[in-house]
């Protein structure tokens, strides 16, 4: 990965990919979603979708840990160029979550977030709520899921920040 990480509406980052396994989708599904196309990939071939897919639960938890592995990277990347990144706290929530099409066991699927802008937080001097765009797609280049994310963030106190 050799962008660097931008906060400027409309910058995309890419936050790499991962391909779905079957025993990870049934390990998954077995413990957080147990329903018969996520858990037993002889009855997933008679369901709607036709063969043994992800929960989208898993999809999405997958995007959030893409999401944590990349911005402990970008920390340290930044650590190492002697620039600082802001304070990232909770998020307050997400909206829009939608699942477009299955993840199927054996596809790679491509995880990102597009900046959308940010906002004062009127309650919280000093932060801001960041919103972004999240995505995944599969490796047709088709729109498996996406949600709008929102997470808080301290920018540091530099003439650049957002």
């Amino acid at each position: 990965m050799s962008q660097t990480l931008s906060f400027t509406p409309g910058a995309r980052l890419e936050m790499g990919s991962h391909r779905f396994t079957a025993r990870e989708i049934i390990d998954f599904a077995t413990k957080y979603d147990p329903q018969r196309f996520h858990i037993d990939a002889e009855a997933a071939r008679d369901s709607v979708f036709g063969g043994l897919c992800a929960s989208g639960w898993h999809t999405a938890s997958t995007w959030m840990k893409l999401n944590v592995a990349t911005m402990h990277r970008e920390s340290r990347k930044a650590r190492a160029e002697g620039r600082s990144l802001p304070e990232f706290g909770p998020s307050p929530g997400f909206r829009n979550l939608k699942w477009l099409r299955p993840v199927f066991a054996g596809d790679e699927i491509r995880y990102s977030q597009t900046m959308r802008g940010t906002r004062p937080v009127a309650s919280r001097p000093g932060w801001s709520i960041l919103e972004t765009l999240a995505e995944a797609h599969n490796e047709a280049g088709e729109l498996v899921m996406s949600f709008d994310s929102a997470v808080l963030v301290r920018f540091p106190q530099t003439d650049d920040a957002p």
